[in-house]
């Protein structure tokens, strides 16, 4: 099940589970956009894959208890500032290889 982290891993901003601007990897790493587009440039500094708008878990039980109150956002941060400079390097390695065929 999707973990929903509750803030961007770089700038700590406030991502609650209806974000429209959280940013998930395949491994769950969260962003805010702005982040992931300006500082990350598309790449993962965890994995090195691409970014994709995190889904929204519905807030009220449409059907089966697949909803927030069921399955609770998580609450812990995981504020992990990226090396701007570093990840820079790291990622020119990849900016020409589209996310999908990381």
């Amino acid at each position: 099940m999707l973990e929903l982290r509750p803030t961007c891993e770089h700038c700590n901003k406030n991502l609650p589970p209806d974000a429209p601007d959280a940013r998930i990897c395949s491994y769950e790493c969260t962003f805010c956009a702005d982040c992931a587009d300006s500082v990350l440039a598309n790449v993962c500094p965890n994995c090195g894959g691409g970014f994709e708008r995190r889904p929204v878990r519905p807030a009220r039980n449409w059907q089966n208890n697949n909803y927030l109150g069921n399955d609770p956002a998580g609450t812990e941060p995981r504020h992990r500032p990226v090396d701007a400079a570093a990840h820079a390097v790291f990622a020119a390695q990849l900016a020409a290889i589209p996310p999908a065929e990381r």
